[in-house]
């Protein structure tokens, strides 16, 4: 199960690629599941949905330049793989963070499709 990948595995470097590909394997027992799109990525990414954020609101609107908390004002590194090889390089990080950015934006956990469009989305966002 992809979810116990993400989860359980030893914080291992790994692609961005390997990520999105442990994301679409737990997508695939979804119904109707027909792969992630960049685009329905880039309007998750930028939409508020239903609170105050979205994911622009700390990232910003544009990925590959640094963010800030918009509460606590902290500094956030760019998201995009592009601008920060560290992202998405470490499965335990990135189950963390998705956990706890989905939980602040849509107050629910993202699913596995929703996950995927945006990582799809990121790959796509140049420096």
């Amino acid at each position: 199960m992809a979810t116990l990948f993400l989860t359980a595995q030893p914080a291992v470097a790994e692609t961005p690629n390997e990520i999105q590909a442990a994301l679409k394997q737990e997508a695939a027992g979804a119904s109707g599941f027909q792969g992630f799109s960049a685009a329905r990525g880039e309007d998750f990414f930028k939409a508020k949905h239903g609170g105050e954020w979205s994911c622009a609101s700390c990232h910003s609107g544009n990925p590959a330049a640094p963010g800030k908390h918009a509460r606590t004002g902290k500094a956030i590194g760019p998201l995009a793989p592009s601008a920060n090889a560290e992202r998405f390089s470490n499965p335990k990080k990135v189950a963390k963070w998705f956990k706890r950015n989905c939980s602040d934006v849509l107050n629910r956990v993202c699913t596995p499709q929703e996950k995927g469009d945006v990582l799809a989305y990121l790959l796509t966002v140049k420096k």
